[in-house]
């Protein structure tokens, strides 16, 4: 049932049940655990401190209790997972589900006692300054809206582990995903196939070719500096004989010459960007070589073909280097309109990272200084449980605006706006956590002594999951950078 057209009761009603849901997954601490999220949910202001959220009326128990429920609680993350892929989802103009892919870092650069640190790429405040700080990424899978928003429905979160293969993650955590919004009826047959959007961080075409056989398209961003190749050209009788060619001409993104005619050309007016302007090329593939992740496939290396889309813009809002966007979609002949839903998707890409931000800049999900990587993960799921709630209260909340703040219609609250009500709302729905027993802390150690075990201090990515020792492969040179990538 949409929210759309549901009235406010069954709104009411639906936010409710996933509460309910919500803490019948919590298999151990699941008053602590339920009692934080609420907590996390009707605090004033943005989060600063994990221990600040025990003072909130909403959180009965002490803050020994909330640091309990997170090194020692349960959550049943697969039913948890489920339930949200029951709940209503936001959809494109065509009835499609648009699935935005990501990661993003929660950064640990001091925390030696912490296992299952990896290095993570993050961006310095100078221009083209990259740097690996160690931390937790976490791989996250949310459903986009269409127009300019900064809702999305998050379904799935991942930490990734030191050395995993990003493409086989995220692969497995599309399939996944994808097999529970079928089970869960959000997909059936007939049903537009989902649109899964990529930056240019993953390998597109090999996550399409993983993913075959899934009704489900793969769009993903692409180097300005990539080549790909043309269809094979039909076998000519050659005397001298010789080995067929197996690939076509070169398309080299840098070199307008060799582009060649466009399967589909359309201009867009749009109010930021200015004119934008696509070109598609059809059934162009990159040059597989047997390294890297295909140096172990069985049999001959596939050709993978898609759709490459150019896009050009007017103008930049924030006035930087205009640069064009290369695109690269799964499917073949496309149309006009299949060319500007794909552009037009990716540019909602950008909405996750809004949802990153509120993450971590509002609801606090990077500010506890958590020791178990296994205690991080229960939290962040916490925090996704709480932005689901946000967004089942969205259409019932009330625009309390502040007094320098422009009043906002009911149907674009973001979500801190939402928060800021929800106290009201929670009032208004049944509780399941159970009031807390009489208890007294312990004695603790005692003052003056000194700790005869101290804490174990573990290497940065230098164990992969499968407990070999890591090492850099030999095609990965330091400092170096093709001029152009087949």
């Amino acid at each position: 049932m949409s929210p759309l057209i549901c009235g406010r009761g069954d709104l009411l009603a639906m936010l409710s049940q996933f509460r309910a849901d919500f803490y019948g997954r919590l298999t151990s601490r699941s008053d602590a655990l339920f009692e934080l999220t609420d907590a996390l949910l009707c605090t004033e202001g943005p989060v600063k401190t994990l221990v600040d959220l025990a003072l909130a009326p909403e959180h009965r128990r002490g803050h020994g209790a909330l640091y309990g429920g997170l090194n020692q609680g349960r959550i049943d993350f697969g039913r948890l997972r489920r339930a949200l892929a029951g709940l209503p989802l936001p959809r494109a103009m065509d009835g499609r589900l648009v699935l935005a892919v990501d990661v993003s870092p929660w950064l640990r650069p001091a925390a030696a006692t912490c296992p299952d640190r990896s290095f993570c790429h993050t961006y310095g405040r100078g221009q083209n300054e990259h740097r690996m700080i160690p931390g937790w990424p976490y791989s996250v899978v949310a459903a986009l809206e269409t127009g300019r928003t900064s809702w999305t429905a998050v379904l799935d979160a991942v930490r990734l582990e030191p050395g995993a293969d990003l493409a086989a993650v995220t692969t497995a955590q599309i399939r996944e995903v994808t097999e529970r919004l079928v089970a869960a009826g959000q997909w059936r047959e007939g049903d537009p196939e989902i649109l899964v959007v990529l930056d240019s961080g993953y390998d597109a075409p090999r996550i399409a070719h993983l993913l075959s056989g899934l009704p489900v398209q793969i769009l993903g961003r692409l180097r300005s500096d990539r080549v790909m190749r043309r269809p094979t050209p039909p076998r000519v009788y050659d005397p001298k004989g010789g080995r067929p060619p197996k690939h076509g001409g070169e398309c080299v993104f840098g070199d307008a010459s060799t582009w060649g005619t466009e399967q589909a050309v359309t201009t867009t007016d749009t109010r930021l960007y200015g004119r934008a302007t696509a070109q598609a090329w059809d059934r162009l593939h990159p040059r597989l070589t047997r390294r890297a992740a295909w140096l172990d496939h069985d049999g001959p290396l596939p050709i993978i073909e898609g759709t490459v889309i150019r896009l050009a813009v007017e103008k930049l809002p924030s006035g930087g280097v205009n640069k064009p966007v290369w695109l690269w979609w799964s499917r073949t002949e496309a149309t006009a309109q299949d060319v500007d839903r794909c552009w037009q998707s990716f540019l909602r890409r950008f909405d996750i990272e809004h949802m990153f931000r509120l993450f971590k800049q509002t609801l606090g999900w990077t500010k506890p200084r958590l020791r178990d990587s296994a205690a991080a993960d229960r939290w962040t799921w916490l925090v996704i449980a709480a932005h689901t709630q946000l967004r089942l209260a969205r259409p019932l909340a009330t625009d309390l605006r502040r007094p320098w703040e422009r009043p906002t219609p009911p149907n674009k609250l973001t979500p801190a706006r939402v928060r800021r009500g929800f106290r009201n709302l929670r009032a208004r729905t049944p509780s399941p956590a159970r009031a807390p027993k009489l208890s007294q802390p312990g004695p603790g150690r005692p003052p003056g002594s000194k700790n005869r075990r101290p804490a174990t201090r573990y290497d940065v990515g230098r164990v992969l999951a499968t407990g070999q020792a890591y090492s850099r492969p030999t095609h990965h040179k330091v400092g170096t950078k093709p001029r152009r990538v087949g």
